[in-house]
């Protein structure tokens, strides 16, 4: 018999967490239907990376809007739109995809919107003929159709690589994703970022294709490449990956269906308290995940005053030593228990936000001052010269390996908290939960943006909610080491047996 098992890798630029379908097992073989479904993500991800994280949104925020501060409260304004929108839809969706039958369709729709809107924020220029608040609209209308993409793909897996296969189409799409991320952002700063700026022989000496930098044609230009690594990555599968058949059932008759499922699936869940207290303490921790990945690019442009060749070598890097957090987290859960390995994981998140936010430019820690001309630089390269930003870029080192981490070993403990015959509802309420409070973070980012009238303010409100998540681990029974959990299954199994027996 098969264990269902979380895929334990997580790539960085997944700022939201899909339902996990597949069963891991066997030695499945991919054929061009499981590759064609993992290059999808590879296509789809840079997204994240390039325009919601590292890039654009950072640039809205220090150039359209002008002021770092303001615009992080402005973006933080925005992503509770988006948070609602997800929060009120994507369950639903999720609940009923399986009743809805063929999902290619609905995803070529999806894809088809989300396309244009990233690719028209290329025209986000200043004193430009769009304003903010159409940009921020197609940022946030792209963000949901995002969500609404990770759902239909996801549905789609065991469909497209098997049972046995599942898992390597589930890795190789992690894979891709990070390849391709780090692809774009590396392909940004060779060919519009450091043109100009640096005189290397393998650098050109001029941004490619005439972008202007007084424009700031090369922050724009992602939007475009986000699009277009879309649009290419989602080809493949709509002509390769297998199809579910039709049910027959119209679109409206398969949501209510799927409305009267997910209230089964909450209600299946709420009967076993140790993983529904867990999947209550998740809600909160993963939320604050999520939000340190989304807003660190408007804090490291705002804070210390990084511009775009600065954001592309951090994403790159960052990106980079998130890989390792799938192997940290594979490292804890094998020797301590995913329990153990989830309070650690948040620990050091949570150590590493309180870390960065007492940086600046002319501050480590909160408490060093830093004279940056009294110290020589710390190399000749065109980015991070001084020790503020080497520390900056070291703890977002931590951030990205144990925020990974974490995203893998919590999939980890559900599997050890759930019952093996109804892993589906558990999943389903899993997925679930890592929707229901996603319009939270941006409400207490924009709120403590706003009172403080700092962006260490608005960040900090984040240490609240993972610390509430951390709190609720303690309250969860279970997620212990596997040996562990395998001798206390096997204690369980001979009292049973001996309070079964006759006496006498």
């Amino acid at each position: 018999m098969l264990d269902p098992e979380a895929v334990d890798a997580r790539g960085p630029a997944a700022v939201v967490d899909p339902p996990v379908t597949a069963t891991v097992g066997g030695d499945g073989r991919l054929d061009r239907g499981g590759i064609s479904w993992a290059v999808f993500q590879g296509g789809r991800d840079p997204f994240i990376i390039l325009v919601t994280i590292y890039i654009f949104m950072p640039y809205v925020a220090a150039t359209l809007v002008g002021d770092p501060v303001q615009g992080q409260a402005v973006i933080s304004r925005w992503d509770q739109y988006i948070g609602w929108t997800v929060m009120l839809t994507a369950p639903f969706l999720g609940a009923s995809i399986d009743k809805l039958g063929p999902r290619k369709g609905w995803l070529a729709l999806t894809v088809g919107l989300m396309v244009p809107a990233i690719a028209l924020m290329w025209f986000a220029k200043p004193g430009g003929w769009m304003t903010l608040t159409t940009v921020l609209a197609l940022g946030a209308f792209a963000r949901v159709l995002f969500i609404y993409t990770e759902v239909l793909h996801n549905s789609l897996l065991v469909r497209a690589a098997g049972i046995g296969g599942a898992h390597k189409a589930s890795g190789l799409a992690l894979s891709l994703g990070n390849l391709f991320s780090v692809g774009a952002l590396a392909f940004t700063a060779w060919a519009f970022a450091l043109p100009g700026k640096v005189d290397w022989g393998f650098v050109p000496a001029a941004p490619l294709f005439g972008l202007d930098p007084a424009t700031h044609e090369p922050e724009r230009v992602v939007a475009l490449m986000a699009a277009a690594l879309l649009a290419l990555g989602t080809i493949p599968l709509l002509l390769f990956t297998p199809d579910a058949p039709r049910t027959g059932i119209p679109a409206l008759s398969a949501f209510r269906q799927g409305a009267a499922e997910l209230g089964r699936m909450i209600r299946t869940v709420g009967q076993q308290r140790d993983a529904a207290v867990y999947l209550g303490a998740r809600m909160f921790f993963v939320d604050g995940m999520n939000a340190i990945l989304i807003y660190a690019g408007v804090l490291a442009v705002g804070v210390m005053k990084w511009g775009a060749l600065e954001m592309l070598a951090y994403g790159v890097l960052l990106s980079i030593f998130a890989v390792l957090g799938g192997y940290v987290a594979r490292w804890l859960d094998g020797a301590l228990g995913p329990k153990a390995a989830l309070k650690i994981e948040i620990a050091f998140s949570m150590a590493a936000l309180a870390a960065i936010l007492g940086m600046a430019p002319d501050r480590i820690l909160f408490f060093w001052p830093y004279d940056a001309a009294a110290h020589a630089p710390l190399w000749a390269g065109p980015v991070f010269r001084t020790l503020p930003d080497w520390i900056y870029v070291g703890l977002g080192f931590v951030s990205a390996i144990f925020i990974t981490a974490q995203y893998a070993s919590s999939r980890t403990m559900l599997v050890r908290l759930t019952p093996a015959a109804q892993s589906g509802a558990f999943f389903g309420v899993f997925a679930l939960s890592g929707v229901a409070t996603a319009w939270l973070a941006p409400t207490l980012v924009n709120l403590g943006t706003e009172l403080t009238r700092t962006q260490q303010g608005g960040l900090a409100t984040i240490l609240v909610l993972l610390g509430i998540g951390l709190a609720g681990l303690f309250f969860v029974r279970g997620g212990g080491r596997l040996d562990a959990v395998a001798a206390e299954a096997k204690a369980d199994s001979i009292e049973e047996n001996l309070g079964s027996r006759p006496l006498g």
